[in-house]
């Protein structure tokens, strides 16, 4: 891909630049949307695609791009299609400060060193080239404000704009809800910005904590303990409680274990959990 053009990350990160305090808005949140904006950019290269509600890699070939590549292959050294939420919600250390990195050697922002409390060193980014932020906003805002449907790079910018809490920066007050809500609406008119969106505001939610049910509700993973999945635990019967139905089935279907010696004619599964009820 031509590096004339600049990239989704690039373009928020540019967005999310306060140009008064040269800190960047929702840090930690936006943290999450570089890593879903890599997501749309690889997909607009036509690298990746979306597959419900993972990502597959169609097209391993490199981009060019140093910090997308990186993220390409980490896709396909998975293997397999990888759930959005579970890739923008893993550790993603530095990517905020290897794109602002960027942006200082293509002269788009300039550091300015600093101190907090007169100890601690800081460094505060602003913007260097401010017809390029003018120019992004400048998209934003016509999306915005003309109802006309933007193309897919201006949709799913202004889609992860939203998901990261960028909408209060860019448009702030009551003066300004408005346009928060219809950059809110342009989240439908990109397929895979929508998706990447919905799953930065999922990890935000803690949704990329929830367990996972393992298939067939055995083995161990992301979500449940080894040798067992969230199954095991809904066919665990509390001592004096009676077995649902659910439970009582997923009991039927364990293999039996060793018991004492009860005589010829064991009681069944099903009457030992209802006598153990009374």
């Amino acid at each position: 891909m031509g590096r004339s053009r600049r990239t989704i990350p690039e373009e928020l990160l540019l967005l999310a630049l306060d140009p008064a305090t040269g800190t960047t808005a929702q840090p930690q949140s936006l943290d999450l949307g570089l890593a879903g904006a890599q997501l749309v950019e690889l997909a607009l290269a036509g690298r990746i695609a979306p597959d419900g509600d993972r990502i597959a890699v169609v097209m391993p070939r490199p981009t060019g791009d140093p910090t997308l590549d990186s993220a390409l292959e980490l896709l396909r050294r998975r293997g397999s299609p990888v759930r959005a939420v579970h890739w923008i919600g893993g550790p993603r250390l530095g990517l905020r400060q290897t794109y602002l990195s960027h942006l200082e050697r293509c002269g788009m922002v300039h550091a300015v060193s600093g101190q907090m409390c007169g100890v601690l060193p800081t460094t505060r980014y602003q913007a260097s080239e401010s017809v390029v932020s003018r120019e992004i906003r400048t998209r934003l805002d016509s999306a915005i404000r003309t109802g006309v449907p933007p193309d897919p790079r201006t949709a799913a910018l202004a889609a992860l704009a939203h998901a990261v809490g960028l909408g209060k920066h860019l448009y702030p007050g009551n003066e300004g809800r408005s346009c928060r809500s219809r950059l809110r609406d342009l989240i439908r008119h990109d397929p895979m910005g929508g998706l990447v969106a919905h799953a930065v505001m999922d990890v935000q939610n803690g949704a990329a904590a929830q367990p996972r049910r393992a298939p067939g509700g055995g083995g161990g993973g992301p979500g449940g303990s080894p040798g067992g999945g969230p199954g095991d635990r809904a066919a665990t019967v509390r001592p004096g409680a009676t077995a649902s139905p659910v439970q009582a089935q997923a009991q039927r279907a364990q293999p039996p274990r060793p018991v004492p010696d009860q005589g010829r004619h064991p009681a069944p599964v099903g009457r030992m959990a209802r006598a153990g009820a009374r």
